[in-house]
């Protein structure tokens, strides 16, 4: 196997939740469930106050080809559709508001039996998108769409993300070791539909019983194959090179080298809606980091407010910093009133020690950001640009490039916000480019 080039070694801190079985959180009695949880067109609700709702029920529909739509996590009364914060975006986005009615009783014909293995290609992606599966990794690219690639585009490597290469998160790991039927399923479902008879499953070998457990539960037609550990090795482009040593070209798809990459939880996902008609309205998440008291692995419903997963894990202590995500590409979060998503893989507690929240000095030159990106940029130039809002610059040198892994936030001496920076210069160039096209 081909290692690819640049990523760092920041401490794994997974002890803290990876042998912790996973905890059902229980029921809840109020619900917040953005519109809005997948990359692509944005749903459109189609409930409004005063409906009641059963779980399982869809709450918006989809408006496109790349749009899934939300679901109820339970039964109840929606209260209003109202705009509530977005954890990704930081803003007010349109959100279902549902008050529990305490039976969960599930939508009329839910769950029921099929056996995806007599269903064709176009029933299967149905399923898929009816049920709202998007990539649990924390990308959200709408599932269905991944498993279709366009004509031309062919298909002859299989590869599911059991890497979980991001520090303190281990819900991935805790699915394969206590769930692993449920993952392989799905993995063989979604082979039905891009029409393959062989898979991998790359698991880092920081997680010795998942590969153990996956091993001897998988059947022929799926490899196991652990990887040495390297952040960020989950990421698509990084984990197509390591395993098959071929490079995505800059702008490119992982279909353009032959390749789909599925995350183990979105297979596991596949399975619940191909097999039981059941639309993605929990997930598994790594409550975890030493600001909160009792970190666990949680089975969440979408839409559960932050602040009661805090309370269910024994409440703050000492909290600097809360993240939606791993401290490598996760998103800071300003209030405990805002939703667990579809993408939340984990919710990161830091104390100040942790966090090491502080300022940052000018650029030294060191050149260590350049040896340690994956991508063969120059992030040093790329937050020199963002600081003076060249975006047109960053362009020119390999800015839409950026996954924003911030390996070179890691290892900068001068402590400098590259990915901030990066993150910046995008939003500029989006802007420009909203502004043309209604110019236009």
């Amino acid at each position: 196997m081909s290692p690819f080039k640049g990523g760092v070694h920041p401490p794994e801190e997974k002890a803290l939740v990876r042998d912790r079985a996973i905890e059902d959180f229980p029921l809840g009695a109020r619900y917040s469930v953005p519109v809005q949880q997948h990359l692509g067109a944005p749903a459109r609700a189609i409930v409004k106050a005063g409906d009641a709702v059963r779980k399982g029920q869809a709450l918006s529909e989809p408006q496109g080809y790349v749009s899934v739509p939300v679901h109820a996590p339970t039964s109840g009364t929606v209260k209003g559709v109202a705009k509530v914060v977005h954890p990704v975006t930081g803003l007010l986005s349109p959100g279902v508001i549902i008050e529990a009615d305490g039976k969960d009783e599930w939508a009329e014909g839910l769950p029921l039996r099929r056996d995806p293995f007599a269903m064709d290609k176009g029933e299967l992606l149905e399923a898929i998108r009816g049920a709202g599966i998007v990539g649990m990794g924390g990308a959200t690219f709408p599932t269905h769409v991944k498993l279709n690639p366009p004509e031309g585009k062919t298909i002859g490597t299989l590869i599911i993300n059991g890497v979980e290469c991001e520090p303190y998160l281990s819900s991935d790991h805790r699915l394969m070791v206590e769930e692993p039927e449920r993952v392989l399923k799905g993995i063989q479902v979604a082979m039905r539909v891009l029409g393959l008879d062989r898979a991998v499953l790359a698991i880092e070998a920081n997680k010795p019983d998942a590969i153990r457990v996956m091993r001897e539960k998988a059947p022929g037609e799926i490899t196991v194959s652990p990887l040495s550990v390297k952040y960020p090795q989950g990421s698509e482009k990084q984990l197509i090179k390591a395993l098959t040593g071929r490079e995505v070209p800059s702008g490119g798809l992982p279909m353009d080298v032959g390749t789909v990459v599925q995350n183990c939880g979105t297979c596991a996902a596949i399975w619940d809606a191909c097999s039981a008609g059941v639309p993605l309205i929990e997930r598994i998440t790594s409550v975890t980091g030493r600001g909160v008291r009792n970190p666990k692995n949680i089975r969440v419903r979408v839409g559960t407010l932050l602040r009661d997963v805090i309370d269910f894990c024994g409440g703050l202590d000492g909290a600097a910093k809360i993240i939606f995500g791993g401290p490598m590409m996760g998103i800071a979060q300003f209030t405990q009133d805002i939703p667990v998503m579809k993408g939340t893989s984990g919710i990161l507690v830091l104390t100040e020690k942790d966090a090491d929240i502080g300022g940052y000095s000018p650029c030294i030159s060191c050149g260590r950001c350049v040896e340690a990106c994956p991508m063969g940029l120059i992030p040093s130039t790329l937050s020199r640009l963002g600081e003076r809002d060249l975006w047109q610059a960053a362009r020119k040198s390999g800015l839409t490039d950026c996954m924003e892994c911030g390996c070179c936030t890691y290892v900068c001496p001068a402590r400098r916000p590259i990915v901030h920076f990066i993150r910046h210069l995008k939003a500029l160039s989006r802007s420009a480019g909203s502004k043309q096209a209604k110019g236009a």
